[in-house]
């Protein structure tokens, strides 16, 4: 048994999209399968059985070391128990216990499963017992998202290698075949494929398959996807719902919707080869994009390159038959790519990368001859790598569910603030000078996100995680960052002097419709809390600027604040006036408004984000400590 005194620094926060507290007095709780199964079909998240939930917070339920050694042994028992649950993919280590104060807390950390093990569901039902993860809590799988997870299962069978009943070669475009045949002979000059005539070359391929054992043969999904005519791609027998889509909103008239469209409009034969060509050549010459001098070849900087992997990983790793299509943003201050499916790895072994893992391997094949398209598992690695050369805010990769979809974001944000590498400097001397450009980033990344944490840093550097972990502790040895909390639990900040303000006045943010719910476990309140005489008060103001705008807000939310009850429309509507101009955390929102920050989070915040009336002062961090909330310019309370 482990004393872990620090335990509520990891547990001071509500339940999230990674977090499930059970009080579990009675004996293992139905739900603790429910969530189980969730956790493992989504992104993983650990258990914390002996803890409950309240409007303030968590606390322990009283359970005894007895207790918890009963829960332990009853919970592996059943685990192993394939009439109870499908897999075990736990090992010894995932299973502690841990202590506060004299009570006993069951710590249970479960991974994402991988591809093989999905779904993994409760009884002996797929249907009726696979759940999965949202920050409204465990829900049920429907029958379609079930049936995606066994897809995806079957690696012998990748989805672009299904025949087409009833297409033939006659549904190929035949320009772009032949396009795409001069494409890699400019590459590739003596390549042997390109001896085949185009059905040679589009069996080698994979456009073209004969099916062993049934003897059926005929164009496939990645043949017709890639080569095919728009209206043969949307036949209702193929893909009725096929979108592809890239928009530019860089117009300085915020009424424009976008500077300039991609589309399906009958203009173009809008397969993915023709796609990507028009789109690689946007991309080639996006304004933000500094292009070296390079006479001896095509003028192209590894941003470029990034850029392209990151449109081909959308393209080649989609679930074509999902809803929404392939979209590709180009905002001011960043990039989007999103696509329709859910990531087959976890997002820690696509962050080490070395591992390949793709839903349609045809494509894959067919984009690598042009030479983009990893096999490795080095394809988002590539992308970090040059994010982080240009100095670059990284790239981050989330999903969504209902529906499954992949949204890689690419910032064109500085990590290194030239007034925030100054104050550093200021602080630390000659000392941050001699620092290497990766312990630097650390500092800079700890004074804008007001923490940092071995996990975010391996999201921002190229760094090995052992190799994070030394140069944290090296960093903290110099005096230049202080730990806190052991574990999973643990982060790093500045030196309390550095630690960066909340500022409640409006600053440049991008803007950002995050559906994640905002009281996720790293921006719910902490004790010790008392406005604005905090380290959230105005900054750059003096104390009694501070009292006057902190009184401002009082008198907004007065009345919701001296109510018992308030109608959503009006507790929503004064959400909105309070942060009209500023960002609010949800520990401010709190005391304003005399409600719980949960209830305020759960109610009232989180559907204001998803109607993006709300934005994220974080929007790449949605679980930072200090999320703050900010009315997007022009919604009306």
């Amino acid at each position: 048994m482990t004393q872990h005194t620090s335990l509520f620094e990891v547990l001071a926060r509500h339940e999230g999209v990674d977090t499930e507290y059970k009080a579990a007095r009675g004996g293992l709780p139905k739900s603790l399968w429910e969530t189980y199964s969730a956790f493992a079909n989504t992104a993983g998240g650990t258990i914390y059985l002996g803890v409950k939930e309240g409007d303030e917070g968590p606390s322990t339920a009283g359970l005894t070391e007895a207790d918890v050694d009963k829960l332990r042994g009853e919970f592996w028992v059943t685990l192993n128990n394939p009439q109870k649950v499908s897999a075990n993919i736990l090992q010894e280590h995932h299973v502690s216990v841990e202590t506060y104060q004299g009570d006993a807390i069951l710590v249970i950390e479960v991974p994402r499963a991988t591809r093989s093990e999905r779904p993994v569901y409760t009884g002996v039902d797929p249907f009726k017992g696979s759940y999965r993860r949202n920050h409204e809590g465990d829900f049920r799988c429907n029958e379609a998202e079930v049936q995606r997870m066994f897809a995806d299962r079957l690696e012998q069978q990748p989805a672009d290698s299904l025949i087409l009943e009833h297409f033939s070669v006659d549904d190929l475009d035949a320009a772009s075949l032949q396009q795409y045949r001069n494409r890699v002979a400019s590459r590739v000059p003596d390549h042997p494929w390109l001896t085949e005539n185009d059905l040679g070359l589009l069996t080698k391929l994979g456009g073209w398959r004969k099916d062993r054992r049934s003897g059926e043969q005929g164009l496939t999904l990645a043949g017709l996807l890639m080569f095919g005519k728009t209206e043969a791609i949307q036949d209702p027998a193929a893909l009725p719902g096929y979108q592809v889509d890239y928009r530019e909103r860089l117009a300085e008239d915020d009424e424009t919707r976008w500077s300039d469209r991609i589309h399906i409009d009958g203009t173009w034969v809008a397969n993915l080869f023709q796609f990507y060509q028009r789109v690689a050549q946007k991309l080639g010459y996006d304004p933000a994009l500094k292009v070296p001098f390079q006479p001896d070849r095509r003028a192209q900087s590894d941003a470029h390159e990034a850029l392209k992997e990151a449109l081909v990983n959308a393209l080649i790793h989609a679930d074509h038959t999902g809803q929404g299509g392939i979209i590709g943003e180009r905002f001011k201050e960043r990039f989007e790519f999103s696509n329709p499916g859910t990531l087959l790895l976890s997002q820690e072994q696509l962050m080490t990368g070395g591992v390949s893992e793709c839903r349609n391997k045809s494509l894959q094949l067919m984009f690598q001859l042009l030479g983009v398209g990893d096999k490795a598992g080095s394809g988002l690695d590539k992308i970090r790598r040059s994010w982080h050369a240009h100095l670059w805010q990284p790239p981050s990769l989330k999903e969504t569910l209902r529906p499954d979809r992949v949204i890689l974001t690419l910032p064109l944000i500085s990590v290194m603030p030239e007034d925030v590498m100054a104050r550093l400097q200021q602080r630390f001397g000659q000392a941050f000078e001699e620092l290497s450009p990766d312990e630097a980033q650390t500092l800079v990344i700890a004074a804008l996100e007001q923490q940092v944490t071995n996990r975010r840093l391996q999201e921002m550097l190229t760094l090995h995680r052992v190799d994070i972990t030394q140069m944290l502790s090296g960093l903290v040895e110099k005096g230049m960052l202080e730990p806190h909390g052991r574990s999973r639990g643990a982060y790093y900040t500045l030196p309390t002097s550095l630690a960066a303000p909340t500022d409640l006045k409006v600053e440049n943010s991008s803007p950002h419709a995050d559906t994640m719910l905002p009281h996720s476990e790293q921006s719910s309140p902490h004790k010790g809390a008392t406005f604005p005489h905090s380290e959230e008060s105005f900054p750059h103001s003096d104390a009694d600027e501070d009292a006057r705008a902190w009184e401002a807000l009082q008198r907004i939310a007065a009345p919701v604040a001296a109510a018992r009850r308030t109608p959503p429309e009006t507790m929503q509507a004064t959400l909105l006036r309070l942060c009209q101009g500023r960002f609010l955390t949800l520990r401010q929102l709190s005391e304003l408004l005399q409600r719980s920050p949960k209830n305020i989070g759960e109610r009232h915040v989180a559907p204001l984000v998803k109607a993006g009336k709300l934005e994220l002062r974080y929007p790449n961090v949605p679980n930072h400590r200090q999320q703050g909330y900010r009315t997007v310019e022009g919604t009306t309370a």
